[in-house]
């Protein structure tokens, strides 16, 4: 169970993961020892999964995000044959399954338009799909990356009659 120091911690490593372990020591009034050992701990428990570096996009000249809906006919292997196609072109960030009316939601990241015609034209390969729809973001409002871990020290909700 996490305890608000880990939860300090965790929300310190999301913001700068590159932070040295005395100065979060500090920010969590712990000896830098026993905030090392906790980071380690949190990482061998899986709370931390890795660090990366958060690069400018814009500089990289990748400006461009593309929400994509998709509906597909699944049958036999459709679902592993999209796991693959999906993993297989990095422009694709995020694939989301979804309950409702579509199948799946996905983020994609390109230069331009003509860039997302390829990515499209590679997505519907080898892919039975019954419909693709995409949305172009004219602009990003938030664009967050660190979870709410107050949301972590909250109790379950008990279960509705």
């Amino acid at each position: 169970m996490l305890d608000d120091r880990d939860l300090k911690i965790l929300a310190l490593l999301q913001r700068d993961a590159d932070m040295p372990a005395h100065a979060i020591a500090e920010q969590v009034a712990m000896s830098p020892s026993a905030c090392s050992r906790r980071i380690v701990r949190l990482r061998e428990e899986g709370y931390v999964l890795g660090t990366v570096a958060q690069l400018d996009r814009h500089r990289l000249d990748l400006d461009t995000t593309v929400y994509v809906i998709l509906r597909a006919r699944h049958s036999g292997d459709w679902l592993e044959r999209f796991r693959t196609r999906i993993g297989d072109i990095p422009e694709i960030l995020e694939c989301h399954r979804l309950a409702g009316n579509f199948d799946y939601l996905l983020k994609v990241v390109v230069r331009d338009v003509g860039h997302y015609d390829e990515v499209y034209k590679r997505l519907i390969a080898t892919l039975d799909l019954t419909d693709v729809s995409a949305y172009i973001s004219m602009e990003t409002i938030k664009d967050e990356h660190a979870l709410p871990l107050g949301a972590a020290l909250r109790p379950p909700r008990p279960a509705s009659r």
